[in-house]
């Protein structure tokens, strides 16, 4: 019963789905299995049609909640893709996608735009640090349209944690800039299919945007040693301010919505990955004792 299951992650978000959606993360054969499915928890009461979305526990307000956010996507994805175009320009950069609830096409009064940025090997807190400082200096540290909260490092592109939550992020995600990079990430993260087994890719309209000469300077000058003493100083410094300001957190916690590595910088300070499967676990809990439908829950 796959289709439930993904009708319940997105419930969280109260984000009902179409059928082309619900299917597309479903490892479901033919579109067929996924109606049956479908009919089958309408039958049993258990999910609700309303116009082409399906919808769990009754929430038909959640319907315009999503067509409202859709609508405001639309600008907001305009503004998504000249930042990218932007941060691509910085230092180190190879390459630009936005994730987080803009890249499902919804976004509201209360939503920012997330980037994921791939930097080259070596220079990540390099590069974290110059697009922090800009945002701190120039924007006042508002996040709104640039939230920055996910670096990878070309070294490393498999994504460590492999779970319902990180493989729906980046099916989701939206590629803006570093055709070539994200092709070899995609290459690298091929374990997403076990999730969703149809996931494909279509990089043809992504751009590649070249660095103007004050980024071409400042890569020459920390192309040497002094740039990865550099790097590594940087590193430790955030790593110290994140472990003192967010001491309440256990390691385990840390060591995910916090993770500091020479290729990894995540700044999830609450701990969203967690929250959300918790919440899914949560729900496939109710689908047992309610209808006693039972779903293999999900692992952080």
């Amino acid at each position: 019963m796959e289709s439930l299951k993904t009708i319940l992650y997105f419930s969280i978000f109260r984000y009902p789905l179409t059928l082309e959606e619900i299917h597309s993360y479903t490892n479901n054969a033919s579109v067929n299995e996924t109606i049956n499915e479908l009919e089958t928890l309408i039958s049993d009461d258990i999910i609700s049609k309303i116009d082409t979305f399906y919808v769990y526990n009754k929430d038909f307000d959640s319907v315009t909640k999503r067509l409202k956010g859709n609508i405001q996507a639309q600008n907001a994805l305009y503004i998504a893709k000249k930042r990218a175009k932007f941060i691509a320009k910085f230092p180190f950069v190879m390459a630009v996608g936005v994730s987080g609830s803009l890249s499902k096409g919804y976004y509201d009064n209360e939503s920012d735009i997330d980037f994921f940025v791939i930097t080259k090997p070596n220079k990540l807190w390099i590069c974290r640090t110059l697009l922090m400082s800009y945002k701190k200096i120039f924007l006042l540290n508002s996040r709104k349209y640039f939230c920055i909260n996910y670096f990878i490092s070309s070294q490393q592109l498999e994504i460590e944690e492999k779970n319902r939550f990180t493989a729906t992020e980046l099916k989701t995600l939206i590629p803006m800039e570093g055709k070539e990079i994200f092709s070899a990430f995609y290459a690298n993260n091929l374990w997403i299919k076990n999730y969703f087994s149809k996931f494909e890719t279509n990089l043809d309209t992504i751009s590649n945007t070249k660095k103007p000469f004050i980024s071409k300077s400042i890569e020459l000058i920390f192309n040497t040693s002094l740039g990865k003493i550099t790097d590594n100083i940087f590193k430790k410094i955030t790593l110290k301010k994140w472990k003192s300001k967010f001491n309440l957190l256990n390691n385990e916690d840390f060591n995910i919505a916090l993770k500091s590595t020479q290729n990894i910088s995540k700044h999830h300070p609450s701990n969203f990955q967690k929250k959300v499967i918790l919440a899914l676990n949560s729900k496939i809990e109710e689908v047992k004792t309610n209808f006693n439908i039972i779903l293999s829950k999900e692992n952080v």
